[in-house]
């Protein structure tokens, strides 16, 4: 398909902006039991702002629920001081631990290193992303050959004072005359659209507004892209989003004469997303009605200019994605009656899965995506969530693998079908992202760049290990460490999760981990039910009703690192965001006693009325909805904030969301922290961050991202009373 950069995640939720790591100094964590005194002088009663409560109650299928903050919900002047109070008892918080700014000047330092993407080849031309190190936002280069000087093509940071218009998308048009630019501003998901001059690098009079959940997609002097109507009252940030469409602009022409393509006026809470392939012979509409994966797939043929928008399949039980068009029949990645996927070739004017060809069948590892360069089909597979790459030619004969450096994982193999090379990238959690140029007639992988950083990475060592959650089902879980660690119970851990949206976890480099990493913590990550790490079966086993699953994976993983002595109630902190939020939010109403700290980022805490605010509604199916009864009761035993009870110690808590996160609306934090604030008993404390002229976490400026781990990590350490640079607990 034609290549589209969509720098934002669209959809629904992702695994953004949950705290993952970096390096830290070479001072190591004292890993001695923490003493009474030290845990004592870690607890804390703090005077947390008022927070008013109304008379608010509603009628859940016969069942009364209070909602006493549901004021927060609405962006008032009132709402802007409750957050400009409780960001004043937080940073008065954070500010008082005198090691923070250790962390910051670390963390710094081992950021300020050169960060590269993959090169793709566009108009004779290729161009890639780097960051210098400390740059808010990445700049894309261009070269005329892999040899020649890069010089600054597009450059965000240029948008902002304070680097908090980020680039969102970048489509270059066949020709490579003209690139449509989408950016989005203070990390919200609405874009805008311009179009650029290539030779000239001026941005044309073409604006486009209140873009949303799309990519430009080049047909001949113009594009489609999916928008919805601009908002007419109320807050932007939070309204429902309803009635997605298509249109297509032509450029030169204000978008008023933008020409729709595609609406649906029965379905409002349908997305559209159109995509050209690469030959422009056809326009392809994915429609969805969820953000778990399934939908449904329509067509047109622009080579016939009598043709209509026709449907290819007309329901969202499965998964459908058009990889690629032979000639007249097009090339699909489905996990229609394959739940770990199988690419099939499918004449859209035939659709009957009779009359299918397979190309590539399931196997027994998941296919987790393929691309089409050079005359071969290259897909990448999942094992045990870390990758595999096989090379097939155009009939599914399996030509050979890719040899990969270790295990980790691996992106990239873009190009076109005429194209004798393609890039990837290979990650793993101490492997440094690190660029491949691979030669595809001649299944040659050769080391393109190579990344450095001032860690030393090889101190780390990385296992995967099979622990049993509560039903019996064995769930994989990485875990990192410095060699030689000593399995005492005292080690500081760091336990991440997702499990959700068919999202795989898999091996990654955070720079922000090795700060955690080299101060002797242990770094874990289970890959629990609801993701994709073992295609769709182990996705449903984490979707409603069987949401309750995956809160016991993730319990079981605590357990695990504390039975095995990687830890201890006392020295553990969980992580997750967006989704991942929600998991924190279960497993500290659930669990309350199994960890020390407790970090919901973006979180989705009021289960009962999620669908209400922007695209929430797409998350229904995965979520279920409290306006079926049978799917209330179920929600309303693990919603995080109706969960929360009278007199009960909670871990030490950091609540982190954005007030322009138009994705998981913060209202979600704002009420959670304010019922933790007023139930939970007093000796940990319930702080929430708010970031201002931030979102949900992608395009979020390079300091703002510093600075959110230097209080993450400072409020763990101190927590578990450790002081990472004197290596004896914290007694301020």
């Amino acid at each position: 398909m034609k290549r589209t950069t969509v720098l934002l995640l669209a959809g629904g939720l992702t695994a953004v902006a949950a705290c993952k790591s970096t390096q830290s100094e070479t001072t190591s964590v004292n890993t001695e039991t923490t003493t009474e005194a030290a845990v004592a002088t870690a607890e804390t009663n703090l005077d947390y702002p008022d927070t008013k409560k109304v008379d608010h109650v509603d009628n859940y299928h016969g069942k009364q629920v209070a909602d006493p903050y549901r004021w927060l919900e609405t962006h008032t002047d009132e709402v802007d001081q409750w957050i400009k109070a409780q960001n004043e008892v937080t940073q008065e918080y954070l500010g008082d631990i005198d090691f923070r700014d250790n962390i910051k000047a670390r963390l710094t330092e081992i950021w300020n290193y050169p960060k590269y993407g993959a090169p793709f080849k566009e108009g004779g031309k290729y161009y890639f992303y780097k960051n210098d190190g400390l740059q808010n936002q990445s700049v894309l280069y261009v070269q005329e050959t892999l040899e020649s000087e890069p010089k600054v093509f597009f450059d965000p940071n240029k948008l902002s004072s304070d680097g908090t218009v980020a680039l969102s998308a970048f489509s270059f048009s066949k020709d490579g005359k003209h690139v449509a630019v989408g950016t989005s501003s203070g990390g919200s998901d609405w874009n805008t659209y311009q179009v650029m001059d290539v030779a000239t690098g001026k941005m044309l009079d073409d604006k486009l507004e209140w873009v949303k959940f799309s990519g430009p997609s080049w047909y001949k002097d113009g594009f489609f892209y999916s928008r919805y109507d601009a908002p007419t009252e109320g807050n932007k940030l939070a309204n429902k989003n309803e009635f997605h469409k298509v249109y297509y602009h032509k450029i030169g022409t204000p978008q008023s004469q933008d020409k729709l393509v595609y609406e649906d006026k029965a379905h409002a809470l349908r997305n559209f997303y159109g995509q050209t392939t690469d030959d422009e012979r056809f326009l392809i509409l994915n429609a969805s009605e969820g953000a778990s994966g399934a939908n449904a797939l329509y067509y047109k043929d622009l080579a016939d200019p009598k043709s209509t928008i026709k449907p290819i399949v007309n329901n969202f039980e499965s998964e459908y994605n058009v990889v690629d068009n032979f000639g007249d029949k097009l090339l699909v990645m489905t996990n229609k009656n394959a739940p770990r996927y199988r690419l099939v070739l499918i004449d859209p004017k035939k659709p009957q899965e009779a009359n299918w060809k397979t190309i590539v069948p399931e196997s027994a590892n998941v296919m987790q995506s393929v691309s089409t360069v050079g005359g071969r089909i290259i897909a990448s597979y999942m094992k045990d969530a870390t990758s595999q790459v096989v090379v097939y030619d155009q009939n599914g004969k399996q030509l050979n693998t890719v040899e990969l450096p270790t295990l980790g994982t691996v992106s990239g193999f873009g190009g076109d079908q005429k194209d004798k090379e393609t890039f990837f990238t290979f990650t793993s959690f101490t492997y440094p992202p690190t660029i491949y140029r691979y030669d595809v007639a001649n299944n040659k992988v050769s080391l393109f760049r190579k990344t450095e950083v001032n860690v030393d990475t090889d101190a780390f060592e990385t296992k995967q290990v099979f622990y049993t959650s509560k039903d019996g089902t064995k769930v994989p879980m990485f875990i990192v460490h410095k060699k030689g660690l000593k399995l005492d119970g005292t080690n500081p851990t760091y336990l991440y999760a997702y499990g959700g949206f068919n999202i795989s976890m898999t091996p990654s480099f955070s720079i922000a981990n090795m700060l955690w990493l080299e101060n002797g913590g242990v770094y874990a990550m289970p890959n629990l039910r609801g993701g994709g790490e073992y295609g769709e079966d182990w996705h449903k086993a984490g979707m409603t009703p069987n949401k309750q699953n995956v809160f016991d994976d993730f319990i079981g993983a605590a357990e695990y690192l504390i039975n095995q002595k990687y830890t201890s109630s006392e020295r553990l902190a969980v992580a997750g965001g967006s989704n991942g939020g929600l998991l924190v939010g279960a497993f500290m109403t659930q669990r309350p006693e199994l960890a020390k700290v407790a970090l919901p980022a973006v979180g989705v805490m009021d289960m009962l009325r999620f669908h209400k605010f922007t695209i929430g509604w797409a998350w229904v199916p995965e979520y279920g909805t409290s306006d079926d009864a049978a799917q209330f009761e179920n929600l309303y035993k693990f919603s995080p904030l109706h969960n929360i009870k009278e007199g009960v110690k909670y871990p030490a808590t950091l609540v982190k969301t954005a007030d322009h996160d138009d994705r998981v609306v913060p209202a979600h934090s704002f009420k959670f922290i304010s019922e933790l604030q007023a139930k939970g008993a007093p000796g940990n404390p319930y702080l929430i961050r708010v970031d201002v002229r931030a979102g949900h976490g992608a395009g979020k400026p390079t300091s703002l991202v510093i600075q959110e781990y230097a209080d993450t990590y400072a409020f763990i350490y101190k927590n578990m009373g450790v002081n990472p640079y004197e290596g004896e607990a914290q007694n301020k």
